[in-house]
């Protein structure tokens, strides 16, 4: 049959793939699979009404889709089979048809045939459906190239420029290098920052929080800007000795979205240096605050407290309370992380922040759970007799959990060893394979005689119990 032509599909498939940044080969492909998909259903419409259906998964397998990109068009192939008699016309061709054209035919041998319809009959639904899973392979594509694309980035924060708005959420776009094209990204409202503001254009850094492999209508990347590791990249790319080394981020704590609006976005950050002569706090802020100063800006004005890591608890606690001033720091429960932090009355309001963000943010940070008290109202026997009674019931209820682990493993091996035991009795088929046509030596032999006799005195045992 004539090939079927296509105005303009070389500037078709061109525009489509500047459109959709996709190769012109990956566009090619989805176009053959669209126009297969579209056939498939110009044939089934033969068949609308039928009591049977002949049409199964893999029906079609031995079709395909040729392009003439010169002279702008397409046909429908089919490799059949030479058969002596047919019985599948879409599949088989008998031997006599193809002699006419070919002396040399042979049973057995595959031809392909044109069995392209006339562009007229080829039908609105097929078209419809041509169209239709043209669009979804593309998205299909486009979905595959991102996620391979952004998946295994090196690092995980982008520029970011807002495109739209849809509902609560930002859409961003982002690239994953110079020269790459952007593609879209989602900044849903919880990652947001209520200092930001989003207009058309503006750009921000944002952190790479999600490729997503679900289908989705919309962006396959989620970004955040509320992110810690958003943090640790700009303190990264501002201070020098953490880019050496030398300095080290041991520990972030970020609030970003306080759950009260009076309570503004807040971050505490805990460093160490590997280095005595090297201070880790003042390698953060800079010269007169420079190098903080600019990852605040970033940040639009959020709050960012640097404190020295201690491997000692009681100072590692005092630090994080930074700006507060401590009296005492007492680690009433060492085992479950709990510690009382005495400070003075005009320092108590400093210390629990407010709505209670900086003890949030200080225990988040150090992993203890601190209780911040007035030192001149302490008193440390009813403080203590009250911490022993909390000490009792945590070890009640570690000791219950101890025992519940212990029950639930003491089950698990007694399972896996009545198992093994009715595996030696009753071998499986796999257990035979393991061997293959190997010989077994005098030692194998001699288990096997003894796995024999347990089977058959099982097999006696059994058959004597119902005597």
């Amino acid at each position: 049959m004539a090939l079927v032509i296509l105005p303009g599909l070389n500037n078709l498939i061109e525009d489509i793939s500047e459109e959709k940044k996709l190769p012109p080969h990956v566009v090619e492909s989805a176009l053959r699979e669209a126009l297969l998909k579209g056939y498939e259903k110009y044939r089934k419409t033969f068949y609308i009404g039928a009591k049977e259906d002949p049409f199964d998964e893999e029906y079609f397998s031995n079709f395909d889709v040729g392009f003439d990109l010169e002279q702008e068009g397409y046909r429908i192939l089919s490799s059949k089979i030479i058969v002596e008699e047919v019985e599948s016309e879409d599949h088989q061709i008998s031997l006599q048809e193809v002699k006419q054209v070919a002396d040399d035919a042979q049973i057995g041998d595959t031809v392909v045939l044109d069995v392209t319809p006339e562009k007229e009959d080829f039908g609105r639904m097929a078209a419809s459906t041509t169209k239709q899973v043209l669009a979804q392979k593309l998205r299909d594509q486009q979905r595959k190239m991102i996620q391979e694309e952004f998946a295994d980035l090196e690092d995980p924060v982008l520029t970011a420029r807002v495109i739209r708005f849809e509902r609560q959420s930002v859409i961003m776009g982002v690239s994953s290098g110079i020269g790459r094209p952007e593609v879209e990204a989602e900044l849903p409202k919880r990652d947001q920052l209520p200092n930001d503001n989003y207009r058309a254009n503006a750009t921000f850094k944002v952190f790479l929080k999600e490729v997503s492999e679900v289908a989705r209508k919309g962006p396959q990347l989620f970004v955040s800007r509320a992110n810690a590791g958003l943090v640790v990249y700009l303190f990264e790319n501002e201070v020098p000795e953490i880019q050496e080394g030398t300095v080290k981020i041991v520990a972030v704590s970020r609030e970003a979205n306080p759950p009260s609006r009076a309570v503004g976005p807040r971050t505490k950050v805990a460093v160490d240096s590997i280095e005595r002569e090297v201070d880790p706090v003042g390698a953060c802020i800079g010269a007169r605050g420079a190098r903080i100063q600019q990852v605040v800006n970033e940040l639009r004005g959020e709050k960012i407290d640097v404190i020295k890591w201690s491997s000692d608890p009681v100072q590692y606690i005092l630090n994080s309370l930074s700006p507060a001033k401590v009296d005492l720091v007492r680690l009433v429960d060492p085992e479950g992380q709990h510690a009382h932090v005495l400070v003075p009355p005009d320092q108590l309001s400093l210390a629990i922040g407010r709505e209670g963000q900086n003890v949030r943010l200080a225990a988040r940070l150090t992993g203890w759970k601190i209780d911040v008290k007035n030192s001149h109202e302490y008193d440390q026997e009813a403080e203590d007799t009250a911490v022993a009674e909390l000490i009792v019931q945590r070890e009640e209820e570690e000791n219950l959990q101890r025992e519940a682990e212990q029950r639930l493993e003491a089950e698990q091996a007694e399972r896996a060893a009545e198992d093994a035991r009715l595996r030696e009795l009753y071998p499986l088929p796999e257990d035979d394979e393991e061997y293959g046509d190997e010989q077994y030596d005098e030692e194998t032999l001699s288990e096997n005689d003894q796995i024999e006799n347990l089977q058959q005195d099982e097999v006696l045992s059994r058959e004597e119990n119902p005597r």
